[in-house]
């Protein structure tokens, strides 16, 4: 008997990747969110019911079906957009954490969650690479959502012995993101400009969405009432200068990069996961940065702007 399995958010770039992931390893999936796509893309995804809606506890009580796992892919995923929208955010990560979590103790106790929550949630790491260990200090409300999210998953092991895992994504990347850092140096440097915000020397750690996809499953099968967080990131640390020179170089763009010095509201300067918690799970980062950075300048340039 094939398993079930539950992707809220499956129309956004992590959700629709996580719910290829677990198709392709023969599980029935049934997604709920918003998107505006046809039966044809949504099955192309592996998605083998779509339900358009609200993630709510009526929503997933009428749709969820009978999941063992329930990826929570829906959220927020900005943080410009908590900065500006500080309520939206809220509902759209932590009331609909909440809900996921309440339909699992309600209806499905035997469902395990896999929650993906962010680096934001460390805020400005004091130490370099950051364990999973470090003290929890958000400096944006999206970092804080997140925390928030991540505080109900512990809640519901405690009390309710809700099995559940976290993954802390880092910088998500991958052909088909149509936004962010490499959409956006893409389009600059295609129409020549070339001025960027920050100082370039900023670090990111880069993740392969696909990478990513194979963390979120691997946290399915190490789902507790303890609720395990791990790391989503590679270990390494990349500067955006040297992202903003592969990307000028692949796009054969001839131009001098230029940056404000002006940071963004709620942005820390550096960020490197310590992955030690994810490596022994039996899962390691297969992409590099490099080879999927020119890959994505090629996707670009092939006509996905």
């Amino acid at each position: 008997m094939r398993s079930r399995v539950l992707v809220t958010g499956a129309y956004g770039f992590v959700g629709r990747h996580v719910a290829r992931a677990v198709a392709r390893r023969g599980a029935e999936v049934t997604a709920i969110g918003h998107g505006s796509w046809s039966r044809d893309e949504w099955r192309d995804w592996g998605i083998a019911q779509w339900h358009p809606t609200d993630v709510t506890i009526d929503s997933l009580a009428t749709y969820g079906g009978a999941p063992e796992a329930v990826f929570h892919c829906a959220g927020s995923g900005s943080v410009a957009f908590s900065l500006s929208h500080p309520y939206q955010d809220y509902q759209r990560t932590v009331a609909t954490t909440h809900s996921v979590l309440e339909y699992i103790r309600t209806s499905h106790s035997g469902a395990k969650l896999v929650l993906p929550s962010s680096a934001g949630v460390y805020g400005v790491a004091t130490v370099l690479p950051t364990s999973v260990e470090a003290p929890l200090n958000p400096v944006s409300p999206y970092g804080l959502h997140k925390k928030l999210a991540e505080d109900l998953c512990r809640s519901y092991g405690r009390h309710f012995g809700v099995r559940s895992a976290i993954v802390r994504l880092f910088s998500i990347y991958g052909t088909g993101l149509r936004k962010q850092l490499l959409w956006d140096a893409c389009a600059k440097l295609t129409q020549g400009e070339a001025l960027f915000g920050g100082t370039g020397e900023e670090t990111r750690d880069w993740l392969h969405i696909e990478d990513a996809a194979a963390l979120m499953i691997a946290a399915a099968d190490h789902g507790s009432a303890d609720c395990p967080v791990v790391n989503g990131g590679t270990g390494e640390a990349t500067s955006i200068k040297v992202i903003l020179c592969t990307i000028a170089d692949e796009l054969g763009a001839q131009v001098d990069l230029k940056f404000s010095g002006q940071a963004r509201p709620g942005d820390p300067a550096h960020y490197q996961a310590e992955i030690a918690e994810a490596l022994a799970w039996g899962w390691k980062p297969s992409r590099r940065w490099s080879d999927e950075t020119r890959a994505y300048v090629r996707w670009f340039k092939e006509g996905a702007h």
